[in-house]
């Protein structure tokens, strides 16, 4: 279980090594997406708050990167963070998920990207629930929810 020390180990000595790596062109990207969701995860957007159904969301599923489909989260590991956006405790593997230093906006933050294509998703804070302390606050418009059993 990842925690904020591995967390911000993975910000300042590197990434996991993810399982495959997805490059498409920014054309490609556009065709592909909705302009939100290109908005979101190819230019570092963020949605509006509850803006989304998904935030109030927790039946069985599990969540994958809009762009590249990677398996990113679990519900079971969903919760009720109240900002607005769906948060999570753990990504379902250490390395599904990149981090990167954020010091926009005059904050700084834990920026979360998709680890197999890049894709910006929200960020991660130290503030959520035990047993991790994890919040990953996701834009919804970056996942795509899955069947129970579905894979990716």
């Amino acid at each position: 279980m990842l925690n904020w020390q591995d967390v911000m180990g993975f910000v300042t000595k590197g990434n996991p090594t993810p399982e495959r790596v997805v490059e498409k062109t920014e054309e490609e990207w556009r065709a592909q997406l909705t302009p939100d969701q290109y908005r979101v995860t190819r230019e570092k957007g963020t949605e509006r708050a509850f803006s989304s159904p998904m935030c109030s969301l927790f039946e069985p599923g599990r969540y994958a990167c809009v762009c590249c489909d990677t398996l990113l989260f679990d519900a079971g590991d969903k919760f009720e963070s109240g900002s607005g956006w769906p948060s999570f405790t753990q990504p379902v593997k250490e390395n599904a998920i990149a981090y990167h230093g954020d010091n926009s906006y005059g904050m700084v933050r834990v920026e979360t990207t998709c680890n197999t294509c890049g894709a910006h998703l929200g960020h991660v804070f130290p503030d959520g629930p035990a047993p991790s302390g994890l919040r990953y606050c996701m834009n919804a418009v970056a996942l795509r929810r899955t069947a129970p059993d579905d894979s990716g």
